[in-house]
């Protein structure tokens, strides 16, 4: 599956400090976006050596894939291609019901909010923020036959790549490059400014959920169902893709990337404080 891949990509990332393949993963950026109480909680449950930055367990979850291999299907919810998520096609390849990424944001979710689960709530935490990064990721919920495009293999501009990777990488990496000085604050920021000024009467929109005993991850899903049907849109093997995809692409990691921050939060909130409203300073 292609978070295998992903895996490898993030590794590397981490291991050079290159920031532009964990840009999905930077929900320390939204930090900002907790409240007071949730804040804390957080940081009191990350392990020692993220430094009190949830972002630094970005690769986390993907790194425990060979350690917990029942946690490889949560990291997708690929769909049959008809560009619609179905809750009910979420189990594993034993039937096992939740074994695909909804199913997993709302189990971590539950377990956090739960003080007598038996699972660890560090490792809850940091799966579920690594969860809400990957649900909103469009190609998480791409094609089941082609492993949501990482069979599909095409060529970045000059460089050979897969549809996968374009996604979580290619695309942010372009906009590092050309736009943003490979600064990953800089692009961050200008996604936050997109929250406050562009994007500000949506973010409400966002974070709200009215579902009392689970999230909204399958809404988010859906959304992301939606949005690979369009990136499958004009590629086919051996495509070439450069500006045209890249400018149409953009517009949509931004977002998704911004949409991801504020609903982690809007999760945590309501986890640690019993305050669905995210506040921002």
């Amino acid at each position: 599956m292609g978070a295998l891949l992903l895996l490898h990509v993030l590794l590397v990332a981490v291991a050079s400090r290159a920031p532009a393949a964990q840009a999905w993963g930077k929900e320390g950026h939204y930090m900002s976006f907790l409240t007071e109480e949730a804040s804390t909680a957080v940081k009191g449950l990350l392990p020692g050596w993220a430094g009190g930055d949830l972002a630094e367990t970005c690769s986390w979850a993907d790194q425990q894939r060979f350690r917990y291999r029942w946690s490889s299907p949560l990291h997708f919810a690929d769909t049959p291609g008809d560009c619609k998520f179905d809750y009910a096609n979420c189990h594993n390849t034993e039937g096992e019901k939740g074994m695909r990424v909804v199913g997993a944001i709302n189990n971590y979710t539950a377990a956090l909010k739960d003080s007598s689960s038996p699972y660890d709530p560090t490792e809850s935490l940091m799966f579920l923020a690594h969860f809400v990064g990957d649900v909103h990721q469009p190609l998480h919920c791409g094609h089941a036959d082609d492993l949501g495009g990482n069979t599909i293999i095409v060529h970045w501009y000059r460089r050979k790549s897969n549809l996968h990777h374009v996604w979580d990488v290619n695309v942010i990496e372009t906009a590092m490059k050309d736009f943003y000085d490979n600064d990953l604050s800089t692009m961050i920021q200008a996604i936050q400014q997109n929250i406050t000024e562009e994007w500000a009467n949506e973010e409400k929109q966002w974070e709200t959920c009215r579902s009392r005993t689970k999230t909204c991850a399958d809404k988010y899903a859906e959304e992301s169902a939606k949005l690979a049907c369009k990136a499958y849109e004009g590629v086919e093997q051996d495509s070439t893709l450069e500006d045209d995809y890249f400018f149409a692409a953009l517009p949509v990691v931004q977002k998704r990337i911004a949409q991801r921050g504020v609903r982690l939060a809007a999760i945590l909130n309501k986890i640690f404080s019993g305050n669905s409203k995210i506040q921002s300073s």
